[in-house]
């Protein structure tokens, strides 16, 4: 369970970063709100998963998550540059948060 609530609270942290994008500078009302609520819950879900991973892993997985989403979502939604070197770099973050899953009980 503690897994689920971490990769739930590492959705979150993809979430609200975009939402500090479309909320400009949080000047627009309807994207603030769910900004402000992901950023959170994305906190609330990482402290609970806290209470039986080690935080070390917790934090580095939370935060992995969080920049291969966004660096992704920056791609995809707002058409940010991308280059072999940077997918590979992005790669890596990946299987540091998959290796992180694997070798912790």
């Amino acid at each position: 369970m503690a897994w689920f609530l971490l990769f739930a609270a590492g959705a979150l942290e993809i979430a609200w970063p975009i939402g500090f994008k479309y909320s400009n500078g949080f000047t627009k009302l309807v994207p603030t709100i769910p900004t402000m609520l992901a950023l959170l819950l994305s906190f609330l879900l990482m402290s609970l998963s806290a209470k039986t991973l080690p935080i070390g892993t917790v934090y580095a997985v939370w935060t992995g998550v969080g920049v291969l989403g966004v660096a992704l979502c920056g791609i995809l939604l707002f058409d940010e540059p991308y280059s072999f070197f940077r997918l590979s770099f992005i790669m890596l973050i990946f299987i540091g948060v998959v290796g992180l899953k694997f070798t912790t009980q």
